[in-house]
């Protein structure tokens, strides 16, 4: 091996100093400087002594040949003899290369931090923010949901780690969300799955975090790998909440178990499919839920009120002047939605309420007056066996047919319409459906009047599988232009209910007049929100949700007061407390197809007069 001279080794050191970066180079350059500066005054005092005394001896030609190097127009004023006027014009021809030099990397320096900060990779200084992992159309609901939740505080953070540009996340949420008002939204780049990438999100100080799922084939594969990544890491003090969803039922339960017992993943499609259920059996349901789990209308909180206790939830239903009480959470966590009427309030336990904001939740003083004359009882209505049309096919249909089976009457019909070989075979056994199919594309509107469109009293549009959503919105647009026009000749014969990917054709297809346009990523963008601010409303969801719980209902409101007598809201609580059922609100007809709220009151001031006509409904949670 060849001997390693000292010029080599001066070399390396030199080369190791200038990877340093602007720093090192500033450095370099700054020596530089000073070096010509000390060599140039101290040839002065030796090569020109009498200019050297005129211009104050060594630190006066210190001085004046730092002022050359840094400006070299100071050099034309200068007089003195040859020796000293050289030595001068080397101090500024040599301070031109080095200012220069300094300029050119202060400039690349500082270009590079610009990237540095562009890309998104410093470290965020939070506490008590949300978090949230990934990127997808979900995120810009999300942004304005947190927003809106938190106006009554003084600050809010949220903090976004997704492998895009951090300049285009920024952008896009300006033109999607706009003015987040007292919530700060910070995007940082990276990849979820990495321990260093997540820890520029502080994921240790965040109050809680939500994974979304990325637009990919495998979404909940990304959701899954997430999910492992936080069980994995090892937190610096209280893990926060976790929430996340999957879009595949099958993979719930893996979801569930990679994300821990600190995780909750909720099954969207499960979601979408008892929405869609729910909503063709009474019309309006979807707008109620979008309502309870959108931040801008009423919401459920949590808060415990000792002067409750000891009186029965069904006397608490009237307490409040602003809320209304739905259900009971235990000092143990167990939550009851809808508890019996005699169901005594503890004191340690804590009251469900629908509000339109916490801020807004107070007791009331007197209650109010219950108009005895107006409160009526149900009437028995004969039980009929309806016909229901599906048109389109999905993943999500096999689910809906069985669990329209579950809810009909015996002997019940339904027509699967769609472009696809006949699925009945792929069914299973069902109890009270009568399935048949006919090969139709329901865009086609002659193909359309051929099914026989006013024998249904239900019909159901999917979007069709094999289309991008934009594309599977618009041929679902399409059908129902079609339908509401057979509908209008027909005279109103049936209720529809559609799916819609994209929030944004809901407003468009407004103009069709359906009765339910089921969201389902705006949902379960909404539900993740919730969830985030408190995960205890998790249980209160999976209630409603759940076929075996308590649920909501849109029931005539003749079956609860008088129709013309007026009364007021606290009258309708009363009419059904007595059924063993919470009021929550109701729906007017007259406005049943008006925007944005489509008649849906909830949370109504329970004092002022009310008077609801024999077409209206009472929005209730029931058993049944």
């Amino acid at each position: 091996m060849a001997r390693i001279g000292r010029r080599e080794r001066v070399r390396y050191w030199f080369d190791n100093t200038m990877s340093k970066g602007t720093p090192a180079l500033i450095g370099w350059l700054g020596l530089a400087s000073g070096v010509l500066i000390l060599v140039v005054a101290s040839l002065a005092v030796v090569l020109a002594p009498k200019d050297s005394r005129e211009n104050g001896h060594w630190p006066g030609v210190l001085w004046r040949s730092l002022l050359r190097t840094l400006d070299p127009g100071t050099m034309g004023d200068d007089t003195g003899t040859a020796p000293f006027l050289a030595l001068m014009l080397v101090s500024t021809v040599g301070g031109i290369f080095i200012v220069s030099a300094l300029i050119g990397v202060l400039t690349t320096g500082l270009e590079n931090k610009i990237d540095e900060l562009r890309k998104g990779r410093s470290r965020i200084i939070e506490h008590d923010h949300t978090v949230v992992l990934g990127w997808s159309e979900q995120v810009f609901t999300v942004i304005a949901e947190l927003a809106e939740a938190n106006q009554s505080k003084r600050r809010s953070c949220v903090a976004i780690l997704a492998d895009l540009d951090k300049v285009d996340m920024e952008d896009a949420i300006r033109a999607r969300v706009g003015d987040t008002n007292r919530t700060r939204v910070v995007c940082r780049h990276g990849n979820p799955l990495k321990v260093a990438d997540l820890d520029l999100v502080s994921p240790d100080t965040a109050r809680s975090i939500v994974v979304l799922a990325p637009p990919v084939e495998d979404a909940d594969n990304h959701v899954i790998k997430v999910l492992l990544s936080l069980g994995g890491r090892a937190w610096d003090g209280a893990r926060p909440h976790v929430v996340a969803a999957v879009h595949d039922s099958a993979n719930l339960r893996a979801a569930r178990l990679a994300g821990g017992p600190e995780a909750q993943v909720i099954d969207a499609d499960d979601i979408a499919i008892q929405l869609i259920v729910q909503s063709h059996r009474q019309s309006g349901l979807s707008q109620v839920y979008t309502d309870l789990l959108n931040y801008r209308g009423h919401e459920f909180y949590m808060r415990p009120e000792p002067s409750l206790a000891g009186i029965t939830y069904g006397d608490a239903l009237n307490a409040y002047e602003l809320g209304i009480p739905v259900g009971l959470r235990g000092a143990d966590g167990a939550v009851q939605v809808n508890p019996p009427p005699d169901t005594v309030i503890r004191a340690d336990d804590e009251i469900v309420l629908l509000a339109e904001d916490d801020l807004l939740i107070r007791l009331g003083g007197d209650r109010p007056e219950i108009v005895e004359r107006a409160i009526t009882t149900a009437t028995s209505r004969p039980v009929t066996r309806g016909r229901t049309l599906l048109l389109g096919w999905n993943h999500r249909a096999p689910a809906i047919i069985n669990l329209l089976d579950e809810f009909t009457e015996p002997r019940s019909g339904l027509t699967i319409a769609a472009q696809r070989p006949d699925p009945r075979e792929t069914l299973g056994a069902l109890t009270n459906l009568t399935v048949a199919f006919t090969r139709c594309d329901p865009t086609d509107r002659n193909q359309l009047e051929t099914l026989d469109v006013g024998a249904y009293q239900h019909i159901i549009v999917l979007g069709d599988a094999g289309y991008e959503d934009q594309h599977a919105d618009a041929r679902t647009l399409v059908t129902l232009l079609h339908l509401r026009d057979l509908e209008e000749s027909l005279g109103d014969p049936y209720s529809i209910v559609s799916e819609i990917h994209d929030d944004a054709n809901r407003e468009i297809a407004q103009v069709t007049k359906a009765d339910d346009f089921v969201v389902s990523d705006k949902l379960i963008s909404l539900m993740l929100t919730q969830l985030s601010e408190n995960r205890h409303l998790f249980d209160v969801f999976a209630d409603l949700l759940d076929p075996a719980g308590s649920e909501i209902y849109l029931k005539p409101a003749p079956d609860y007061v008088r129709p013309g007598v007026t009364a007021n809201f606290a009258t309708v609580i009363e009419a059904a407390r007595r059924r063993d059922e919470t009021a929550i609100g109701y729906r007017l007809q007259e406005r049943f197809h008006e925007p944005s709220d489509y008649g849906v009151v909830l949370n109504p001031a329970k004092s002022p007069p009310l008077e609801l006509g024999a077409d209206d409904h009472v929005i209730v949670i029931s058993e049944d």
